[in-house]
Formats: C-alpha cells, sequence, structure tokens
C-alpha cells in the first residue's frame, strides 16, 4: 500500500485526484491538507466524494506530511510550491507539482513569464516535466515531477508531431485555445462571476500567455529547433475542456498521409491518445464535450493545401488530461505500475 497526501486538497484539481485516488485499493490518501478548511470532513467541500471518504482537512505540517506519506501532490496556486518543494525531497519524499513553479528549465523564463526569480534553479534542471507521452522513461525515474499546464499540454500533443517531423515551419505557429471556466481554479472572481462569465467567448492575455513558454520549450527540445508560438487562449461558456487549434505553415506541398503517418508514429500504443479524424459520427474532429471526465487527449488535423497549413486540433478535460488525471497518470509511472491504472474511464455522455 503507497501512502499518498494532497496538499492544497480543497480546490478543483484537489479534489479531483481525490476522486481517482479515494476508489483504489492499492493507494491509501492519508492527508488532504487546506487552511481554510482545516479540520471539516472533505466531502463538505467535495459533494460528490460524500459516502466515499470520511477523510478531513488538516494545515499542512512538513512533519505530519513526512511521518503519513511517501508521494505528495501539490495542488497549490503558482509561486506556493516553490518553498514547500526542497523540505519535502529533502525528508526523502516524491513530489508532483501541479503548479507551474518546476515546469520552466531556464530560471531566466521565470523572471519573464512568473516575475520572479527562482530560488531554486539547481532544482529546475533536476524536475521532470511530466508530459508522459514524451518524458517516460524520465519520469519512472523521478523524485519530482512537474505536472505541465493543461493549455500547454493540449498544444504541445498536438503539435509534437508536426515539429518532429519538419512538416511545418517551427518559428511561425499560431494557437488558439477554447478553455471552460474550471481552468481558472476555484477562487471566485469578477470574471468567474455567473453574471459575467455565461455565454462568453472571451480572448485574455492574448499575447503573453504563460503556457506559450511550456510550449516552446518542449517543442524545442523535440525538433532541436528554435520554435516561436503566438498564442491567444479564449474564456469560453462550459466547464470542463479545452480545443487547441494550431496553425502550421508547410515550407512544401505536403501529403495527407504524411501527417498520419507522422502523429501514428509519435503516439503508437499511447494509450491515452485517439486520433479523431472520422467522416461519419458526432465527433469527426476533436471537440472537449467527449473527454469531459476521462484521461483521454482527442487529436486531429485537417490539411489546407490552398493556403499551405495543416490545422492541427486537441481536445482535453482540463482536470483531468489538464492536471489531476495526468498527475495520477505519473504517479502510476514513478511506482512502475501500468500508466492506465485507475484510468481507464470513458468520458461522460451526454454531459
Amino acid at each position: 500500500m503507497v501512502n499518498v497526501g494532497i496538499v492544497g486538497a480543497s480546490g478543483y484539481t484537489g479534489g479531483e485526484l481525490l476522486r481517482l485516488l479515494l476508489s483504489r485499493q492499492d493507494i491509501s490518501v492519508t492527508l488532504a491538507t487546506s487552511r481554510k478548511h482545516n479540520g471539516e470532513y472533505v466531502f463538505r467541500v467535495h459533494p460528490n466524494l460524500k459516502s466515499i471518504t470520511t477523510l478531513k482537512f488538516s494545515n499542512p505540517s512538513i512533519d505530519n506530511i513526512a511521518k503519513s506519506c511517501d508521494y505528495v501532490f501539490l495542488a497549490v496556486p503558482h509561486g506556493s510550491a516553490v518553498n514547500l518543494v526542497p523540505k519535502l525531497l529533502e525528508v526523502g519524499l516524491k513530489v508532483i507539482d501541479l503548479s507551474a513553479d518546476f515546469r520552466l528549465k531556464d530560471p531566466k523564463d521565470y523572471e519573464k513569464w512568473y516575475k520572479f526569480k527562482h530560488p531554486f534553479p539547481d532544482l529546475l534542471e533536476k524536475a521532470v516535466y511530466g508530459l508522459p507521452e514524451l518524458h517516460f522513461d524520465e519520469i519512472r525515474k523521478a523524485s519530482l515531477v512537474a505536472n505541465p499546464g493543461c493549455t500547454s499540454t493540449a498544444t504541445i500533443l498536438s503539435l509534437a508531431p508536426l515539429v518532429k517531423n519538419n512538416l511545418i515551419d517551427a518559428e511561425r505557429i499560431i494557437v488558439d485555445v477554447k478553455i471552460g471556466s474550471s481552468g481558472v481554479g476555484g477562487s471566485p472572481s469578477i470574471f468567474s462571476h455567473h453574471p459575467e462569465r455565461t455565454y462568453v467567448v472571451r480572448p485574455y492575455q492574448v499575447a503573453s500567455h504563460r503556457h506559450t513558454a511550456e510550449v516552446e520549450q518542449e517543442l524545442k527540445r523535440i525538433s532541436n529547433k528554435n520554435v516561436k508560438i503566438g498564442m491567444t487562449p479564449h474564456a469560453v461558456d462550459i466547464v470542463r475542456g479545452i480545443l487547441s487549434t494550431s496553425y502550421g505553415f508547410t515550407n512544401e506541398k505536403i501529403q495527407l498521409s504524411q501527417i498520419w503517418h507522422a502523429y501514428r508514429e509519435a503516439y503508437n500504443g499511447r494509450k491515452f491518445i485517439r486520433l479523431v479524424k472520422d467522416v461519419q459520427g458526432l465527433e469527426k474532429l476533436p471537440d472537449p464535450k467527449y473527454v469531459v471526465g476521462s484521461n483521454f487527449c482527442d487529436i486531429g488535423f485537417e490539411l489546407d493545401e490552398r493556403f499551405g497549413r495543416i490545422i492541427a486540433f486537441s481536445a482535453i478535460d482540463n482536470l483531468m488530461k489538464g492536471a489531476s488525471g495526468q498527475a495520477v497518470q505519473n504517479l502510476n509511472i514513478m511506482l512502475g505500475l501500468d500508466e492506465t491504472t485507475g484510468l481507464l474511464i470513458p468520458s461522460l455522455h451526454p454531459v
């Protein structure tokens, strides 16, 4: 039995981690922390877990975490994990961090994208970027896994085969992302207030989205090329889900068969990648509606020969493959288990 703790368990990603782990026979969730809800039953904050657990929230304490856990998930805001991680590693725990605090390899990128000087640049090099489809073997040996962002997960997975196979111009990629309201977390603001959030298709951070750094970093690594991404996200009127639509421009005439080959070669045997390009059925190209509640990433594409571009689509549930589901996938890999353990859950339909 593996003892697992969740620091910051009262938010949406913490709730999803609890939902996924509490039903496991090989995992014991020994600790769920929340300063705000200290001493309260978990199901009072996550009502879907009523009759599933009698666990109570506790205050985060390094001593308590060290005594009761083997692995720790950090589901805390950006900037909050950076000082916790070294202490947890020091007492011998293995950490999966869902924040952005250890995703980027270059310390200067934190000054550029997150506006702070990273205090532990040595740990940035040791942290493994937790995208299993690209870093499986590294994750297996890791003590610190930096779980990717939701927008970057969807975008990287759709673009990696195209960039790796030189099918598009790596320095001229446009990315348009539509994301549901749960992507901003559980802390309310005027932007998440129901009268303001409903019925929107609202652009935000149109030329400076932080996940751009992750996408460029990983695509550079896989292609050994300079990569430039222009990303614009939009808040849309759904609760869960991301659709990433990327436009890559070709330098020569490309055949549809080349694109098929690139994706099939890249994701052969990858159980959470589904290629969706059909002429029949409801889902002819990826749609977030058909991945809600699951850890699948649906990827599709179209070739626009007239304009010389490839359009790549990727749909995920931002709380699953974009956060907690992928974090559990990483835990499975670190434990030497089949990565699908506890995660082969069909999406909800209809939703």
